[in-house]
């Protein structure tokens, strides 16, 4: 059974910095698409970033240069580092997989259950 289980999130600071982990178990995936997305109260989903097995990385215009996602493939992890953080940051975190995709920000099939990033201004 493929399961993915983030954890690192809480409440900072505007201008902090917070490390997502999202473990995958129940098979090898090494060659998924492995990517983050958020959900802001009252908002919808949406894609923060993805990182392909050749290394590849994806990110919506509002994190880059403030968020870096990488991926261990020996421990079926990947990470999202997230620096400066700002309030409009504050959201539920998705951890998200997948082996195919039809484009940059369409989400693959498996979800984590989600971490609550806080950010006070």
């Amino acid at each position: 059974q493929v399961q993915l289980v983030e954890s690192g999130g809480g409440l900072v600071q505007s201008g902090g910095s917070l490390r997502l982990s999202c473990a995958a178990s129940g098979r090898t995936f090494t060659n998924d698409i492995m990517g983050w997305f958020r959900q802001a109260p009252g908002k919808e989903r949406e894609f923060v970033g993805r990182i392909w097995t050749g290394g590849s990385i994806y990110y919506t215009n509002s994190v880059r240069g403030r968020f870096t996602i990488s991926r261990d493939n020996a421990k079926n992890t990947v990470y999202l580092q997230m620096n400066s953080l700002r309030p409009e940051d504050t959201a539920v975190y998705y951890c998200n997989a997948g082996l195919f995709t039809s484009d940059v920000t369409t989400p693959g099939p498996y979800w984590g259950q989600g971490t609550q990033v806080t950010v006070s201004s």
